[in-house]
């Protein structure tokens, strides 16, 4: 599947919602072992403040920090009105595609989400191309409702394959929503993990086989007791596993996740808006 004419790469970007630093190297086998064979490589990223969920969704995409965008809490729900990913990938003349929480399409498309005009919409004209939802309403302690990982994995390739999306992201809440049940150092985390990594590795081959770069990364990190949002390395720092022909800088820095966006924008050829001030992190290989 050829990449757009106007993009010089294709790139997905893999949010696994809520892991941190420590449970990245120990609990996720496939990954790890594609590090040491030299497939792929690792990094530390620190989250934005707060360290919660939407305003790192926020940040992830915009480049900026919850100060500026204005998603403060998960209960800040609006159309963000700063250059994007989905905005300037489009403006380049690339496709998109999102296999995310219905937050993401508020965030970058349009708000209120209607269940049934947004729940999944092709939209050649919009930021997102090529968007497929869900809400997890209803959620709570003694209920994830989450999607199937799997399913969530499938149906971004089907994106790629059946639309040939030149930059696709995909978000589950899985982890997050075990993490807040369980805590992160327990059976029941180990497992989580476990599976997901399993789960992912099934399709990370694939994807680089059709031509794509892959990130794989949190929003955030969490405690023991299952927290996040505030000041702390194990609220805010998660790993990054970089799967294509860039270089990172330095394996032991520690990078800022408000220069997720423009390396993303910077490794498919995107002009960089001004608003985005933060320097990629992945560079051409010499």
């Amino acid at each position: 599947m050829a990449t757009s004419q106007r993009l010089q790469s294709k790139l997905l970007l893999i949010i696994l919602d809520g892991v941190p630093w420590r449970n990245w190297g120990r609990l996720f086998g496939n990954l790890e072992g594609w590090v040491q064979s030299g497939e792929a490589q690792r990094v530390r990223m620190r989250a934005v403040l707060p360290s919660t969920s939407a305003c790192c969704y926020a940040s992830i995409h915009t480049g900026v920090t919850p100060q500026v965008h204005g998603i403060r809490s998960n209960e800040d729900r609006f159309r963000v009105d700063l250059p994007d990913l989905f905005s300037e990938i489009t403006r380049a003349g690339g496709h998109t595609g999102a296999v995310t929480h219905s937050y993401w399409s508020e965030f970058f498309n349009r708000f209120p989400f209607d269940l049934v005009r947004d729940m999944e919409y092709d939209e050649p004209g919009g930021p997102i191309t090529h968007g497929r939802f869900h809400t997890m309403t209803g959620y709570n302690a003694n209920n994830q409702m989450t999607p199937s990982d799997v399913d969530l994995f499938a149906t971004l390739t089907m994106l790629c394959e059946r639309h040939g999306i030149d930059y696709g992201i995909l978000h589950t809440c899985t982890l997050d929503s075990m993490g807040h049940r369980f805590g992160h150092d327990c059976g029941p985390m180990d497992h989580a993990c476990y599976a997901m990594d399993g789960m992912l590795a099934a399709f990370l081959p694939r994807w680089r086989a059709a031509g794509y770069e892959v990130i794989v990364t949190a929003d955030h990190g969490q405690t023991d007791r299952g927290h996040h949002g505030g000041h702390e390395d194990l609220q805010q720092d998660v790993g990054l596993y970089y799967f294509g022909p860039a270089r990172i800088g330095q394996e032991d820095e520690l990078v800022d996740q408000l220069a997720l966006a423009p390396t993303i924008l910077s490794r498919l050829g995107v002009p960089i808006p001004e608003t985005m001030k933060a320097a990629p992190f992945l560079h051409a290989p010499a």
